[in-house]
């Protein structure tokens, strides 16, 4: 009975034991996770110097994006009575009131109304020119940032792969300087740390492509608007000689 009871004392692990053991696991599972816990701002810092210019390319853009937005939203906004004031204002012979709600209303249809009356009484192609003149200077004013917007959706990916091949560059310089210490973690380090350059060259790029489109299709919607106030003014401008 004596030796069964020695057999089982020494196969059955100590308590005490196996709570060490419990908590050298749980020490080394948590520092793995401290480990490789990374905040969004530490990844960023991976980057190097080409975050910077790839940070003040996203601020720009994103400025555009929304001063942009407002100016050529407010430009859009259409008075659905104008042209009927017009109208009633030209056959009336009231010139100086046509002038003088065009210059109330202050939109780029407007303006090209004005440009439009002040021509009156010369040959009608002399008075389209005058109006398409203004309308291309209008459209100009409200695609002013748009080379930004271009240029930053072309050119932040670039500099996204400009950092992730220096980077990899200076990865695979490190390990060779590193001669036989050198391990997979050296180079999975350095080739990580490149590729942050790369996501964001690529987010930023994103950012600007989509707001350029998006700007450039509300330009477009402006331009079809100034396009049919030319159309109607003109045919206003007929209207007498029929």
């Amino acid at each position: 009975m004596n030796i069964l009871t020695n057999i089982l004392a020494t196969i059955t692990p100590d308590v005490d034991s196996l709570t060490f053991v419990a908590d050298s696991l749980a020490v080394t599972n948590n520092n793995v996770v401290t480990e490789t816990e990374l905040s969004m701002w530490e990844l960023c810092l991976k980057g190097g110097i080409i975050m910077i210019p790839l940070l003040i390319l996203s601020v720009i853009s994103i400025y555009i994006l929304v001063e942009r937005f407002f100016a050529i939203r407010k430009a859009a906004i259409e008075d659905k009575t104008f042209m009927k004031r017009i109208k009633d204002y030209i056959h009336d012979g009231e010139i100086e009131s046509a002038m003088n709600l065009c210059k109330k209303t202050n939109t780029p249809y407007s303006r090209l109304i004005l440009k439009g009356i002040t021509r009156i009484g010369r040959p009608m192609n002399d008075v389209l020119v005058a109006i398409e003149n203004v309308g291309n200077l209008e459209i100009a004013e409200l695609e002013k940032g748009f080379t930004w917007l271009a240029t930053t959706a072309a050119g932040a990916p670039m500099l996204g792969f400009l950092g992730t091949v220096t980077g990899m560059v200076q990865a695979f310089f490190a390990m060779a300087s590193a001669g036989s210490n050198a391990n997979v973690t050296v180079l999975a380090s350095g080739i990580y740390e490149a590729l942050v350059t790369t996501v964001a060259g690529l987010f930023v790029g994103i950012i600007a492509l989509f707001a350029y489109n998006y700007l450039v299709a509300m330009v477009n919607k402006v331009m079809k608007q100034l396009e049919a106030k030319t159309m109607e003014f003109m045919d206003l401008l007929n209207e007498p000689a029929q």
